[in-house]
């Protein structure tokens, strides 16, 4: 691959370079707000460092060497499987914002979930992901459709007319977040006084399409599962419940109808002290039992670490600070390194470690890290 320079420096090599990167273009503040999480941010550390507890054990002489990386996930064929998790205010990080980071997702041929604390209308990132990208390997020109992540509001009319927005835009999914009955306390931007964002950026999904007005997010203590077969009765498009660690929750989700859950503990920016959410992968797996797809995100920065959750049962991963990396140090562009990285990353790891593609790791194809 034949990486771009950045402004001021060489070509990226990987994820940890654009993260560099970021840090030197990001308001302080605005670099901490992407990058902090809630409390002493032990479960920010322990989402990347989950991965360190794994190796590769290699298999040899398997003939991986026509590999492919494509991946079926509720219905889309993914060129890997790597998805873009759903972050908040891409424009906070980089005028292309959503609309940039969008493009770049669809040049890669994979699948971002649009945050529903976007910075730009879900109706203009859809557009500019529809439109057809040479380099898009999901199909003939056509990128995988947006899934939108969704915080149930209490007030169930607005719920529904975002659902509804969402799939007049072609989205594929709604991807409900389920972590959230409070917001986390984010000890990084309560010293920053980051409270808001600045003038000229909001939340444009939650602005009312009569009035103009932008609502402000509400975080529901009372959501439970009734709400999930409300969901459930209101739109046809598939369900992924995000930011589930527990597998009783898992077990529950099968019963009540999900179409996939996503291992996740929001980056860490919620309750601190809560597992990585690599090391509550094995337990959901096994508390679905095949009966729907499990995702991951959180701490996954090499082809090594989608490998390792592919081994322990994960479908596909997600990606969501580095994304906001790429954005922030250089646009669009950016992001499409990032998702360039991690694809060469994968590929090359698939092939010294004897899988042709993501169906054929398996758990064999790991074991437990030394320590010595």
């Amino acid at each position: 691959m034949n990486g771009y320079a950045l402004a001021g420096g060489p070509a990226p090599v990987n994820l940890a370079d654009l993260r560099a990167a970021a840090g030197r273009r990001l308001d302080p503040a605005h670099d901490d707000f992407f990058a902090g999480g809630a409390g002493d941010e032990r479960t920010v550390r322990d989402n990347e460092a989950a991965f360190d507890a794994y190796r590769v054990l290699p298999r040899v002489l398997r003939g991986a060497g026509d590999r492919d990386l494509r991946t079926q996930l509720l219905g889309e064929t993914l060129a890997m499987p790597v998805l873009v998790a759903p972050t908040a205010f891409h424009r906070l990080a980089h005028p292309d914002g959503e609309v940039g980071s969008a493009r770049a997702t669809a040049a890669a041929g994979t699948l971002m979930v649009v945050s529903m604390a976007a910075t730009t209308p879900v109706e203009k990132i859809a557009a500019a992901a529809a439109t057809p990208r040479p380099s898009a390997t999901s199909g003939p020109g056509r990128p995988p459709k947006l899934w939108f992540q969704l915080y149930p509001q209490p007030d169930l009319a607005f719920t529904e007319s975002l659902i509804r927005r969402a799939e007049a835009a072609g989205c594929g999914a709604l991807v409900v977040t389920v972590d959230s009955p409070v917001f986390g306390r984010r000890e990084r931007d309560l010293r920053n006084g980051f409270l808001d964002l600045p003038d000229g950026l909001c939340c444009e999904n939650m602005r009312d399409p009569e009035t103009g007005k932008v609502r402000s997010i509400t975080m529901d203590a009372g959501l439970d599962w009734r709400r999930i077969e409300w969901l459930r009765a209101t739109t046809l498009l598939p369900i992924v419940l995000k930011g589930i660690l527990h597998p009783a929750d898992a077990a529950l989700a099968v019963e009540h109808g999900a179409d996939a859950v996503l291992v996740s503990n929001h980056g860490g920016r919620q309750l601190d002290g809560v597992p990585a959410s690599l090391d509550a992968l094995p337990a959901i797996v096994d508390a679905v039992a095949g009966r729907l797809p499990v995702l991951l995100d959180g701490g996954v920065r090499r082809g090594t670490d989608v490998l390792t959750a592919l081994a322990l049962g994960a479908t596909a991963v997600g990606v969501g600070r580095p994304v906001l990396w790429g954005l922030a140090a250089a646009g669009e562009a950016g992001v499409r390194q990032v998702l360039e990285l991690l694809r060469a990353d994968l590929d090359r790891t698939l092939a010294l470690a004897g899988a042709a593609r993501p169906a054929e790791v398996t758990a064999d194809l790991i074991t437990p890290a030394v320590r010595r």
